[in-house]
Order: C-alpha cells, then structure tokens, then sequence
C-alpha cells in the first residue's frame, strides 16, 4: 500500500436519501416531460396537455438560462428570483439592501442546505399540473443536477489522497491521443490515473475491465501502468479485434518509447556540452589565477589545488552511478550509462582511474543478459488478455479467470444493465477490493416497475438498486431514461438541436394515423432523415420502410400536412429543449440510486461519485467509486 492521505469525506446514507426525497418531489410532476414522445408531439397535442406558456417565451427564457449557467451562480440566481416573486404587488417598500437581508432570512431555499424546492416559487398548476413558470423550471433544473447537488467528489482531491507522496510510476510523457481519437484519449487518460492510484493503494496488480469493447482502457491500462488487466466483452467480434488493436499498440509503443528514449539522451548531451563549456569556463579562470600569482604561490600550489576533489566527490559519484546501473530500469539504464561515461569528457586524463571503467566485455554481455532475461520475465506478468463472455449480476469470475486474485473491477462506459451488474458482482465477490464504474445508455436499463402487470423471471434489475426507490416502486420509464442520455452541452455550445428531423418525424406520424389508420406502430423508421431531400422524400421513403402504400398519397396532400404544421414548429423546438435542460436530473437520480445501493452494503468502507471528464468531450462524466475495507 503506497504512503497517502485520508480519503475524502463523502456524505453517508441519511443524507443521500433526503436528497434523493427532494429529487422525487420535483421528478413527480416534471416526469411528465420528459416521457411524452416528440413522434407523437402533434398526434396527442402534447404542447397543450403539459405547457400552459407561449413557445417563444420557453425558448427565450431556457436560453438565457443555458447562457447564465456558468456566469452566474445558482445561489445568486436563487436569491434574485425570490426577491423578485416577494416584490410583486408591493408598493414603494424599503431599500435593496434591507430587502435582501429580509428574504434571507424569510426564505431559507436560497440555501441549499435546506428544504430546497418545496420554497421555490410555483412551478406546475395544481390542478393542470402543466407547466406555469418556465423560470422556476430552469432553476429548479439546475439545483437536482449532480453539479449542484453537493455529491461529487473533486477528482484531483481524490488522487492526492490515494497517491499521496508518491509520483505516477511510468510513462508521464506518454500522449494517448497518438493511438486513440481525443475523446477516447481523454477518457482513457483520466480513468487509468485514477484506476492505477487505487491499484497502488491497495497494492493490487490485477484488473477486471468489463465492457471491454475495442480495449483502449485495458491496453492503456496494462502498457503504461504495468497492470495485468483482463478484458470481458460480449462481442467475439470485439474480442478479436481488441487482440490485434493491442497487437498494433505494442508495435507503436515500443516506436514511442525508442523515440521518447533518443529525446532523452539528446537532452543529455546537450546538458553534458553544456556543461563542459562551463567548466572549461572555470578551468582557464582558475590557471590565469595560478599563473598571475607570485612563484613563490605558485610553487606552493599541488595538483589538488587546480583539480578540486576530482580524485574523491567526482570519480566518486561516477562509481555510484556505475553501481546504480545493476538496480535501474532497462529504460533508465541507457540514459544513465550514456551519462556516466559523457563525465569522462570534463574530466582532465590524469583524474581517472583507468580499472574504473574496465569492465571484460564478456562479463558485462553476460550481466546484459541476465537483466534482460529478468526484465521479459517481468514484462509477461503486464499482459492485456481479451476474453469474450456475457457478464450478468450472477456470473462467476473464476469461472472466466482462471487465475483470479485481489482485482480491481473497472468499466468505460458500460451500457444499460451492465453498469449496476458490475456494482452487484463488486459487492458479492471479495477477491474484488474496489470498483471504477462509468454507466452510459440508460436507456437500455431494464426497469422493475415499468410494466408491473407483465409476469416476469428477472429478479435483479438495473434500475431501482437501492432499498428506498424500490420501496417507492419508483419507475422512471424508457423516455426518461432516452431523455437522461441527451446532452445539454450541446445547447450550451451552440451547436443546437436536431429540431427539422424531430418535426419531419411528428408530421409523419399526424400522417399515419390519418391516413392509415394506425395509431401504433412496432417498426421504427431509422436515419432516413439524413438520405432524404425533401418532406415528401422523406415520407415515401418512411412509408416504404413501414411497409405501407406511398403511392396512395399525392404530392399535394403531404405538403399539405407539412404547412399545417410549420407555424407551430417551435412548440416541438421548446418542447425538446426542456426535456434536455431536464436530462441532468433523470441522470442524477440514476446515480443516486446506485451511491445509496453502494451505501446500503455492510463491507464497503468508502463511495464516491467523481466528475471525471470534461462533459464537452465526454457527456457521459460521471465515475461511481466504491472500495472495501482493507484486512
């Protein structure tokens, strides 16, 4: 176990549920947003079921919202807004100041510690339960995401104290973006310091990566930090090609580091030059001196005198340096060597001892041999073994690992039911002393409560894991959960929302059921957006896919449906933009779940929840880190 400090202080179970409490009193009535499906936005007149305001005021208002994100803090915005709600229908009044020092006290929802979103300003009708207040929507938003909640742990925070004094071991130099694309690159670099500061921590040499897909992590995993890394994925396909990707890896790694080794010893010499210009600086200062000075001085002076200490603290210092050879790496071998001997330079030839560096070329062949004999025994212990096998909540790791030991159990981005099975099969195995888990697709999440009157033998379910949700029967269902993978980062840089193929799809739909007669339909039309050149395009070729007649619609009557509907283009528009500034929240209480499942287990000495990414490069941020008690 490597010298560190203590780990971070996380909240514990009681406060995570009163969280998770208020979460539920807002998601209540917001759910209703997130569910509704845009294809059927016109069909089932969505806009007018669930949003009592204009379109352009919603969009405004979001807008503002996303762009004050980062400018303005959530506290002042708080603040502001209960000023404002408390000075309507006030007249004259005291001053700013003393009004705000009033409110502070009056309204204890500016604080986050307190209550919280039962002091918000109205936010839902009481009897419509439609939306009223888009402003207090944009707050309220952004106080349940994870960001605000006050239940991350600072990334940087958690690694000092895992690493403590100590230095990464290998390769800081190594630039992952030469193998991978940037995101991946970025993700790879943040998830495998952080995993190697838990393996040091622990004194773990092992590695479980499911989920392994092309074997980024794992190869990273293996050649940067010397970790014996498994990798389980359910693709053979993925297996294999993981195989020969880390074939590849190794070839170019080896390229890298020849490359960053030549760097080395460059510098090296040059620092060596460099050097002995100065010292041969100082030496022809030091004769002038001698040669000023009186005979008398000068007889006086002996060798030692214009060859300070050269016989002891510098041909001592080489001989330590030679010894040191047999204990370095074989990569700091070279280096050290090159610079041994590169002192020889700025020595004058009457300071050596010739036996110092007369080594028999035999014997230093033969202790060549040796090391790198030890150094190939070692490297085989750094392997990346790619293995192909469908991970359930009850699959049996020795089973699959033949040779399994104290591991750590890690993902990237595992999808659906595989992010909280690797939290169960962490908490049911010992030999697992800690987990690193990213979830993506959520929407692949199977859902114990999603059709409760549909007979079912599955008995571990991905969503809810904790004990108070599933008390609850809580259910977010599937378009809350497709809702939670939508990226608000994409709003916030401007990239906008795919509005026009959300709109072709909702008039298609209007056009079905009204001229079809189908109201529901199994088959889905897939990217024919993107291959199309025109609205009427697009709806013969859907209608195609569908396997229904296109040729029973004229040209004229699809335009028609399409200029119905344009004017009201913008409800569809505003609509997708508060079911994505509302993903946060879905996401955060998917995460809280699975901190409090983690919380509920009796040997687990420490969880964490980790913004890990940067959430422009890599949406899906968030890390769930878990760790057992030490014996």
């Amino acid at each position: 176990m490597a010298a560190s400090f203590p780990l971070p202080v996380t909240q514990d179970l009681f406060a995570l549920r009163a969280k998770l409490q208020e979460l539920l009193q807002f998601l209540r009535k917001a759910l209703s947003i997130s569910n509704a499906h845009t294809v059927d936005f016109y069909t089932e007149s969505v806009w007018e079921q669930l949003v009592d305001l204009p379109p352009e005021t919603v969009l405004g208002v979001l807008r503002k919202s996303v762009a004050e994100a980062e400018a303005r803090p959530l506290e002042a915005r708080l603040l502001a807004e209960a000023e404002r709600q408390s000075g309507k229908g006030q007249v004259g009044g005291t001053g700013r100041e003393e009004r705000r020092s009033g409110l502070t006290k009056r309204l204890p929802s500016v604080r986050k510690a307190e209550t919280g979103i039962t002091n918000f300003p109205k936010i839902f009708c009481e009897t419509s339960q439609k939306l009223v207040s888009v402003e207090a929507f944009a707050l309220a938003v952004r106080y349940y995401s994870v960001q605000n909640l006050g239940i991350c742990t600072p990334f940087e925070q958690l690694c000092t104290a895992l690493q403590g004094s100590k230095k990464q071991r290998t390769g800081e130099n190594v630039k992952p973006d030469e193998f991978m694309n940037l995101k991946k690159s970025h993700e790879v670099q943040a998830m495998s310091e952080l995993i190697s500061s838990i393996a040091d921590y622990y004194g773990i040499k092992q590695v479980i990566d499911l989920g392994s897909g092309k074997g980024y992590l794992s190869s990273f995993l293996s050649l940067k930090y010397g970790l014996k890394v498994y990798g389980i994925d359910s693709s053979n396909t993925n297996t294999h090609g993981a195989e020969e990707r880390n074939r590849k890896l190794k070839k170019h790694w080896k390229v890298y580091h020849t490359r960053s080794k030549l760097d080395a010893n460059g510098l090296a010499l040059k620092m060596t030059k460099e050097r002995k210009v100065q010292d041969e600086i100082k030496y022809k200062v030091d004769i002038e001196g001698i040669c000023n000075s009186s005979p008398a001085n000068q007889e006086k002076m002996s060798t030692s005198d214009f060859l300070p200490d050269f016989s002891n603290s510098v041909i001592s210092n080489i001989r330590t340096q030679m010894e040191n050879l047999h204990v370095y790496s074989h990569q700091e071998e070279n280096l050290c060597f090159e610079n041994a001997f590169s002192v020889i330079d700025l020595l004058p030839t009457n300071a050596i001892e010739p036996a110092l560096f007369q080594t028999p070329k035999t014997k230093m062949s033969e202790t060549n041999k040796e090391r790198r004999k030890h150094i190939s025994k070692s490297s085989e212990l750094n392997i990346y073994s790619p293995l192909t096998s469908v991970i359930t909540a009850d699959s049996q790791l020795q089973d699959i690992i033949k040779d399994l030991e104290d591991c750590l159990m890690v993902g990237l981005h595992t999808c659906g039911d595989l992010a909280p099975n690797t939290l169960r099969i962490f908490t049911a195995k010992s030999e697992i002393k800690g987990v690193c888990s990213v979830g993506c697709c959520y929407h692949l999440l199977s859902e114990e409560f999603e059709n409760p009157h549909k007979e079912s033998t599955q008995e571990k379910w991905g969503f809810p894991m904790c004990q108070y949700l599933k008390e609850e029967r809580w259910c977010c269902g599937r378009n809350a959960r497709m809702s939670a993978c939508l990226a608000l980062e994409r709003v916030a840089v401007g990239q906008g929302l795919p509005t026009e193929s959300l709109f072709f799809r909702a008039v298609l739909q209007d056009i079905i059921k009204e001229c079809y007669g189908i109201t529901k339909c199994d088959r889905h039309v897939g990217k024919i957006y993107s291959k199309s050149s025109s609205f009427p395009d697009y709806v013969r070729k859907s209608l195609k896919k569908l396997g229904l007649d296109e040729s029973k619609l004229p040209e004229k009557v699809i335009m028609d449906y399409y200029e119905k509907y344009k004017p009201r283009m913008n409800e569809l528009e505003a609509f997708n933009m508060l079911k994505v500034v509302l993903a946060p929240c879905i996401e955060a209480l998917i995460l809280l779940d699975r901190l409090c499942y983690l919380k509920e287990q009796e040997d687990i000495a420490w969880v964490a929840l980790v913004k890990l990414f940067d959430p422009v490069k890599s949406p899906r941020c968030y890390a769930i880190i878990a760790l057992k008690k030490q014996q």
